[in-house]
């Protein structure tokens, strides 16, 4: 049975160290609690607010061996971020996504489509719109060495 100590999780026979699950949903409740829309705040400052967090939980879970839960958080985060900006963007997501440099198609098919926020921040459109270098020039951090 994997042993559980101070945030971490220790596998059978010693090998590997990895950020226990319960962190790992703590640290998510965390970023749901600061990225929440009507907290009406800019962009900018939910990335300034996450990464205090963001920062600090890496300084200290950052000895971790196993490394994908990292990178899962990593692209968790930017993706809820994008569906915060969706949803902020509202009826003028379309000119955004064209200003962003999305194709008219991809962009008028995301913007008509019936399915929700979080699930469109998943999308094409929205990846081409908001790519990583949006979020590292905003000084989101990241988790996992890449």
């Amino acid at each position: 049975m994997p042993c559980k100590f101070l945030g971490f999780t220790v596998s059978r026979n010693g090998a590997k160290l990895k950020v226990a699950d319960k962190a790992i949903e703590k640290l998510k409740d965390r970023v749901r609690e600061l990225a929440r829309r009507t907290r009406g705040n800019t962009i900018g400052k939910i990335v300034a607010e996450l990464r205090e967090t963001l920062l600090g939980w890496k300084a200290y879970f950052g000895i971790a061996e196993v490394l994908s839960p990292l990178r899962e958080i990593d692209k968790w985060v930017r993706r809820k971020l994008r569906c915060y900006l969706w949803k902020q963007w509202g009826p003028a997501g379309y000119r955004e996504l064209r200003k962003r440099g999305v194709t008219v198609r991809e962009a008028w098919n995301t913007s008509k489509s019936a399915h929700g926020p979080w699930r469109l921040s998943k999308t094409p459109a929205l990846a081409i719109a908001l790519p990583l270098r949006f979020f590292n020039h905003l000084g989101l951090p990241s988790l996992a060495p890449r």
